[in-house]
C-alpha cells in the first residue's frame, strides 16, 4: 500500500470553493480509479487555509495512473487557481 499526502496552502478567500471543488469535481473520479482505497480532505485545526488531501492506493502504479490520467490533468488548472502552493509526501506502509 502507498499513501500520499498533499498539503495545500489555500487562498483565504477560496476555502469554501476549494472544499466544494474537492467534493464535487476532484474526489468522484479518483474514487473510480483502479486501486484506490481512500481519498479524503482534511483541514488543519489551527489554520483555516491549510488542507491536506490523503490518498491510499493499493500500489504505487495505481497512484501514477491517476497522476498521468486525462481527468487528473484536466482538473489541475481549477485546483491550482485555488491555492498558493502544495507539498507532496508519499509513504509506503511498513507495519
Amino acid at each position: 500500500m502507498i499513501e500520499r499526502h498533499i498539503t495545500f496552502d489555500v487562498h483565504p478567500d477560496q476555502t469554501e470553493a476549494f472544499e466544494r471543488f474537492f467534493t464535487e469535481q476532484y474526489r468522484p473520479p479518483v474514487l473510480d480509479m483502479p486501486g484506490i482505497i481512500e481519498c479524503s480532505l482534511l483541514r488543519e485545526a489551527d489554520s483555516a487555509t491549510q488542507y491536506q488531501m490523503v490518498f491510499r492506493w493499493e500500489a504505487a502504479e495505481d497512484a501514477v495512473a491517476w497522476r498521468v490520467s486525462e481527468i487528473h490533468q484536466g482538473l489541475q488548472p481549477g485546483l491550482n487557481a485555488l491555492h498558493g502552493g502544495m507539498v507532496i509526501v508519499a509513504y509506503t506502509k511498513v507495519a
